[in-house]
């Protein structure tokens, strides 16, 4: 088997949507990153994503639906459900809500809950629109590998497991939706961070979000990996990882870089001043021009990528700044350094 990445024509949506209706796989863009979709109402092909990528039974899946109609047909709608849809969708903001029985329990993990969101690319809702389907599209990557941003990282990564990859080009958020779990109105949690902040819900529901933290700072742990099942992805302290091990440090001095030798990466969050720097050609890579948060979320999983697939023995990664715009990027990059499975 070998995928192969194909233009995003309209014969080429209605020969994916076939695809999907007879239970095959799909990659997919979205603003996030790429997903690989199955139809979510059936189960062995929901099956078919869990055995592509290697993930466990315990992480479920998000729904993607192309409107509020498809996404009530999935999940209890409550009032606030419905007005943080208007106020967020299509775009990267997943709802975790009650389940409709007919959803299969793979997608769930055998919970009584369900993530579902709609999606902003345009791509990713032509297919939806043509296949009628709802799909069910976790990130197009081997599990607890980096996301994939371009159609290029879906090939790179599950090439030899997948047939069809259709391309969108690069994601323009570059990092997964934020999940809300909204099973209790009244106390709502971010699961996992992303583009849209725990303030902007608050302002639209009126109530405090809570937010779900991680340690600060990746480290050993002598906790053991839980069995059971996660109410929504993204929840393991371990994720979005490179084979290369990934190291913080305080602050990187252009004197270290320059002597370290050709075995060590480093990733900056600004681009270096020193020119010398710059010109170390791929061992050195830095997630902004200017500093932009916005910026560097989108560049930080092909960044990533791009320094694993070096040869290195170590990336070491600047710390970030103290800066609430830049806490979904603290989030992906403290689960992709931390040591423990």
């Amino acid at each position: 088997m070998t995928a192969r990445i194909q233009a995003p024509t309209p014969t080429a949506i209605r020969r994916m949507a076939a695809v999907l209706k007879r239970g095959g796989l799909v990659a997919v863009p979205s603003e996030t990153v790429y997903g690989l979709a199955a139809h979510a109402l059936d189960a062995k092909a929901c099956q078919r994503i869990f055995k592509a990528k290697g993930r466990p039974p315990t992480d479920p899946l998000i729904v993607h639906v192309h409107s509020l109609a498809a996404a009530a047909a999935v999940a209890d709608l409550t009032p606030e459900a419905r007005a943080l849809g208007r106020a967020f969708w299509p775009g990267p903001l997943t709802l975790v809500l009650k389940k409709k029985e007919i959803v299969p329990d793979v997608v769930t993990s055998g919970l009584d809950s369900v993530a579902v969101r709609i999606p902003r690319h345009r791509v990713f809702r032509d297919l939806l629109r043509v296949s009628g389907l709802p799909l069910a599209a976790p990130s197009a990557n081997p599990f607890g590998y980096i996301s994939p941003t371009t159609a290029e990282h879906v090939l790179h990564s599950l090439g030899d497991r997948i047939e069809h990859i259709l391309d969108g080009g690069a994601c323009d958020v570059g990092v997964e939706s934020t999940i809300v779990d909204l099973r209790n109105p009244a106390k709502p949690c971010v699961l996992r961070p992303g583009k849209i902040t725990a303030d902007e819900i608050a302002a639209v529901l009126g109530v405090p979000v809570t937010v779900r933290r991680g340690r600060s700072h990746p480290g050993k742990t002598g906790k053991k990996r839980r069995s059971t099942a996660q109410r929504a992805p993204g929840q393991l302290e371990r994720h979005y990882s490179p084979a290369t091990r990934l190291r913080w440090v305080k602050a990187i001095a252009s004197e270290e870089v320059l002597t370290s030798g050709r075995r060590v990466a480093y990733l900056f969050v600004v681009r270096p001043a020193d020119p010398r720097l710059a010109a170390l050609g791929g061992r050195v890579a830095w997630l902004s021009e200017s500093g932009d948060a916005t910026e560097a979320a989108r560049m930080l999983f092909s960044r990533l990528r791009g320094l694993d697939q070096g040869g290195y023995r170590e990336i070491r990664v600047e710390r970030l700044p103290d800066d609430p715009a830049y806490a979904v990027i603290a989030d992906r990059l403290n689960r992709a350094a931390a040591r423990g499975r």
